[in-house]
């Protein structure tokens, strides 16, 4: 009987393992110069950590299941919510603001699509515990400085949720949250529909749909005509200069809505080139929940990249190490061990595992595209030395294991 992978998931090869593991490196390393530090969160929470976050309504999404005890549980479907978890339950009392990020995989029950599976990995950002505009652009910052890294090209578009709320002040707070699902879909047609059956007035029609399709980097001047010069605004031009300082391409789209309530301020995605329609590899932005998990009011600002997706465009590949294969006859299988093992702190090394004969070993060899042999024999081992091979020019010479060292390390 054949045992398929679940649909939805993906089996990497050696090659491509290598690949992914490179550019997580390359990102790592990145995030640890900016001072941020890895945490790692269980695979599966409890159901009640999501929902109260995202609504009853996620459930269908998720891989979820009652353990032996009864209990609801879920496999997690993103990460910010189980790092305020985590903040809330250890961290409450560490010095602010704490810089965190994570790299794991998230699973989410939906229609596999190209770019899009049912086990997938995010990297991702939390700024716990300042909601100045410094640490807004900082964020942003990291996140270009991250794409950049891993050779992703794209338009950094950002926004500001408080400029919408201004507009909608006064109106029941279920509509506003269906407003700004509308907005981040951009289903304008749905939009209006809704603002008829609410009988919202012109004015606030024409504002609102003036708003959204605002685009470009010098706007706010037009954006003030619509909802004044409000703090908010303030706030986020200073953000916008910072991110000047940066040197930070972006433009500014205020139809940019993330389409979840939490989110309290300023909100910026990131479209790749070469992606098609599932282009969005970034989206973040400043919220508030950890009040909703128990904690107090305090500011954050995240993002998470679909790692996945930058891995369709990711131009990196790794550092090929040389390989070595150590060829050995069996009366000197076990001095050739010792060889090996002294090589591999160097070096990666084969040694035969299958009791082939010589030939056979050379042949595996050329197979696997070893850039050298090192052949244990007899009279190797009576003068002290080995047989270093080249196998790309042919070449070999006799040589103390410490000059093979240096010559291939």
């Amino acid at each position: 009987m054949t045992v398929n992978r679940p649909r939805g998931t993906r089996d990497f090869l050696p090659a491509d393992t290598a690949r992914r593991r490179y550019v997580e490196s390359v990102m790592r390393d990145v995030a640890r110069k900016w001072g941020y530090s890895e945490i790692i969160t269980p695979t599966f929470e409890h159901l009640d950590l999501f929902t109260l976050k995202s609504g009853e309504g996620i459930v269908g999404e998720l891989y979820n299941f009652k353990d032996k005890g009864g209990r609801e549980m879920t496999l997690r479907p993103e990460l910010t919510a189980p790092v305020m978890r985590l903040y809330v339950n250890e961290l409450q009392s560490f010095p602010k603001p704490l810089k965190l990020f994570y790299f794991e995989n998230c699973f989410r029950y939906e229609r596999p699509q190209k770019g899009r599976f049912r086990e997938f990995w995010q990297f991702g950002i939390e700024l716990i515990g300042s909601g100045k505009p410094d640490s807004d652009a900082e964020v942003i910052a990291l996140a270009d400085a991250l794409l950049k890294a891993a050779g992703v090209k794209g338009d950094m578009k950002l926004g500001n949720l408080a400029v919408i709320r201004t507009l909608l002040n006064g109106l029941e707070s279920e509509i506003v949250s269906k407003v700004m699902r509308l907005v981040d879909k951009k289903e304008y047609a749905g939009l209006e529909a809704l603002l008829e059956e609410i009988g919202a007035e012109e004015q606030l029609k024409s504002d609102l749909f003036h708003l959204i399709k605002l685009e470009g980097k010098y706007i706010l001047p037009e954006v003030i005509k619509i909802v004044g010069n409000i703090p908010e605004l303030v706030s986020f031009e200073k953000t916008l200069r910072l991110l000047d300082a940066y040197g930070v391409d972006y433009s500014l789209d205020f139809g940019i809505a993330r389409g979840l309530d939490y989110y309290t301020g300023m909100v910026f995605e990131v479209y790749a080139e070469g992606l098609g329609a599932q282009k969005q590899v970034c989206g973040g932005g400043s919220y508030q929940l950890i009040q909703l998990f128990g904690g107090g009011d305090v500011p954050s600002t995240g993002f998470g990249i679909g790692f996945d997706r930058i891995m369709e465009i990711c131009p990196l590949t790794p550092p090929s190490p040389k390989t070595l294969v150590l060829i050995s006859k069996p009366d000197v299988h076990l001095e050739a061990i010792g060889f090996a093992n002294e090589l591999r702190k160097h070096v990666p090394v084969h040694i035969d595992l299958m009791e082939r004969n010589f030939k056979a070993q050379l042949s595996y060899a050329n197979t696997i595209n070893a850039d050298y042999t090192v052949i244990v024999g007899e009279k190797e081992l009576e003068a002290g030395k080995l047989t270093l091979r080249d196998m790309v020019s042919g070449e070999q010479e006799l040589l103390t294991l410490e000059e093979i060292i240096e010559k291939v390390a």
